[in-house]
């Protein structure tokens, strides 16, 4: 028999991995284009159209690099394109969202106490808010409003804040968050696949024919790039707040989540400014931990470790492990070897919180994280951590036999 759970956690794992490495090759080639273009500088023997200039060094070499304010008289013979880091790390990115939250919606996305939401609806609101999220973002840029960039930011930060506690309504704390940066994320790859890239081939073609490239084009994707540099590290910390309840679990999630989107603005505001060879503003090292003290300090309050980690209810996914042969042994198993930890109130010194907002102190629980309890305490002896509590072997083999037992059943019960 193929253990599907051991199969998907290494796809998960490979899917993860590929992401953060097209991830990191995204964001370092955005950064540095962004870091290039504010540092470029007049050269009085540049050729005409040149706008500006830099010489780099790196690697024991010299580089000198010119910019066009649109584009060359004449084309040069090969061009390198900077596209598919992005187009990677949306699909990678994407495949995991159904891996992990539409494959796994019953334990990762849906939350019966938030909204009672089946299976198909949860996917359904998750693919349709990407899309809308585009489409709106795209038609607000292209309107009169969008006319004005500093307008158009405070704008579209209004909707994120709209969309960042929408998702709270709806989805469990911990795909609300990675959820909002997915929305973003989307907004980020499209930029590059419907506008930037295509406005770049619309110059190509024309120097290719001999026209003279209307500037309106560079105009148009040098704003996207300008909004996919600003939304970076917000991203980035909205991918990683699935790892952190401190982010996730708490009543004030939606807001902790607008607040990382002005630091976003704030931590990237200074680099800008510094890579233009302007005066630093320190200011906004003053507000981003202004920024920093207040999330954390919203994160302490009014822990949802019930909503994100199963209550008393059993959902249809975790209704199978309850009514599998031997659930009533290894739920005992784990109340007495993880629930010290994993509990509203942890009882094991030094521990504050549930570890990942895993609540395991009813049978219930047991059963809602099923696949979980088999991965780390089953087949591998990751849980508990240094087996601080001497779970033995045959408590893990119970475990292990339990949960293919349940996945070898049809139905639960």
């Amino acid at each position: 028999m193929i253990d599907w759970t051991f199969a998907l956690e290494w796809a998960g794992f490979a899917l993860r991995w590929l992401h953060v490495v097209t991830a990191i090759a995204w964001i370092g080639s955005s950064f540095y284009f962004i870091a290039l273009d504010l540092g470029l500088r007049a050269e009085t023997s540049a050729p005409s159209g040149v706008k500006g200039a830099a010489w780099q060094v790196h690697g024991g070499g010299f580089y000198h690099i010119r910019k066009y304010l649109v584009a060359p008289e004449e084309l040069p013979a090969e061009l390198t394109w900077f596209k598919w880091e992005s187009y990677a790390t949306w699909l990678s990115g994407f495949a995991m969202l159904v891996l992990v939250y539409y494959l796994g919606a019953e334990f990762y996305l849906i939350d019966p106490a938030v909204a009672d939401l089946a299976v198909w609806q949860a996917v359904a609101v998750s693919v349709g808010s990407l899309l809308f999220g585009w489409l709106a973002y795209d038609a607000i840029c292209r309107s009169p409003f969008g006319r004005d960039n500093t307008r158009l930011m405070l704008g579209l930060y209004v909707i994120l804040v709209g969309v960042a506690w929408g998702y709270t309504q709806l989805f469990t704390g911990r795909a609300a968050l990675l959820h909002l940066g997915a929305f973003t994320a989307t907004i980020m790859s499209a930029n590059v696949f419907w506008v930037i890239i295509p406005n770049q081939k619309i110059v190509v073609a024309d120097l290719i024919a001999g026209r003279v490239p209307d500037p309106k084009y560079g105009i148009i994707a040098k704003q996207r790039s300008t909004h996919n540099n600003y939304l970076t590290l917000p991203v980035v910390f909205l991918m990683l707040s699935n790892h952190y309840p401190l982010a996730f679990a708490s009543d004030w999630n939606w807001v902790i989540a607008s607040l990382v989107f002005l630091m976003g603005v704030t931590i990237r505001h200074w680099f800008n400014r510094r890579h233009a060879h302007l005066p630093a503003p320190w200011w906004t090292w003053v507000a981003t931990v202004a920024l920093a003290a207040l999330i954390v300090w919203l994160s302490q309050p009014g822990a949802r470790i019930g909503a994100d980690a199963g209550g008393s209810a059993l959902t249809p996914g975790a209704a199978r492990f309850a009514g599998a042969e031997g659930f009533d042994e290894v739920a005992g198993i784990v109340l007495g070897r993880c629930s010290m930890c994993h509990a509203a109130e942890p009882g094991y010194a030094g521990i504050g919180r549930a570890p990942k907002a895993v609540a395991l102190e009813t049978p219930a629980q047991v059963a809602q994280h099923a696949a979980r309890i088999y991965v780390q305490a089953g087949i591998s002896a990751a849980m508990p951590p240094a087996n601080l509590s001497f779970m033995e072997p045959g408590e893990r083999a119970a475990i292990v036999a339990w949960y293919r037992r349940a996945l070898a059943s049809d139905a639960p019960g």
